[in-house]
Formats: C-alpha cells, structure tokens, sequence
C-alpha cells in the first residue's frame, strides 16, 4: 500500500499553496481593546501567507479601523471578520451585534457617530482607490455589517506613498 499523507487515501490529494486566490478566511474575536491588534496580526500573517504583503499596510489599517470601531459600539458581544480576495481587491467585513436603532433620530445620531469613528478608515480607502460602508447585517441575529474593498493597485500605491513619509 502506497504512503499517504492523509487520512484517507481516497482523499489523499496534495493540497494547493496559498495564492491570492485561495484567500478566503472568518473569524471571530472579542469586542474588546486588543481585538484591534490580534486582527491586524492575523490580517498581516494571512496575507504574507498568500503572496499579498504589498497589501499590509493598508488591510491592516483598514480592519484596524472596523473592529475598534465595532467593539466601542458593541463592547458586550463578538466580533466576526471575513477576509477575501477577488478580483484583484482585498474584501474586508466586519460584524457586530449593534442594532439597527428602530427610532428614526436614533438611527441617525449612531449612524452619524460610526461614520465619524471610520473618519480614518474612509480616508484609507480613498487613497488606495477602494469603497467602504455600513448598514444592516443581512444575517440572523441582526446586527451591523460594516466593509472595506481594498483594490490592490491602490493597496500598492498607498503603501508606497506611506514608505516616503506622506
């Protein structure tokens, strides 16, 4: 019988090395003060993994900004991410478990007060040529998804000009 490295024979197949393309990752972290850091590490070691490190600079700031953000607004709950590179950008998501305020001033003083808390991240993604945003969370359980596209020419570019002191 032939050496195999899996359990099962059948399913003996020597798997790919990580591309961009199999760039495809969630997680979970805490809405707490170092989840902002654990995700950024994670960020940086998934995307030197994939062949993306001149995606860093920019993804690390760029999720950054999304889970200190969410864990302020939802600091009791989980915070799930999602990682996934397509057509050469870098999707970055983020949920948390802050819901959509059903009074309509409500609404708009929290929406108001998320937006002014990505101030940072809106200006990342506008200098690597991206988009960004917030809104319900389509899921069960409810809850706020927020999200940056990252294109990776701009990512390139953005750390680029951050090397020369810009």
């Amino acid at each position: 019988m032939p050496a195999t490295s899996g359990l099962c024979p059948i399913a003996d197949l020597s798997p790919a090395p990580p591309n961009p393309g199999t760039l495809s990752y969630s997680f979970t972290l805490p809405a707490a003060p170092q989840s902002p850091a654990i995700a950024r590490a994670a960020t940086r070691t998934i995307l030197r993994a994939h062949g993306l490190e001149d995606m860093t600079d920019a993804a690390i700031q760029a999720l950054g900004e999304l889970t200190a953000c969410a864990y302020r607004l939802a600091p009791t709950t989980e915070l799930y991410v999602s990682l996934r590179y397509r057509d050469e950008a870098l999707r970055v998501t983020l949920y948390d478990a802050h819901p959509r305020h059903t009074h309509p001033r409500l609404a708009t003083a929290c929406d108001t007060r998320r937006r002014a808390a990505l101030r940072l991240l809106a200006c990342v993604v506008k200098a690597c040529a991206g988009d960004w945003g917030f809104g319900d969370a389509r899921e069960p359980g409810g809850g706020t998804r927020m999200w940056a596209v990252l294109p990776r020419e701009g990512a390139r570019a953005y750390a680029e000009e951050s090397s020369r002191g810009h």
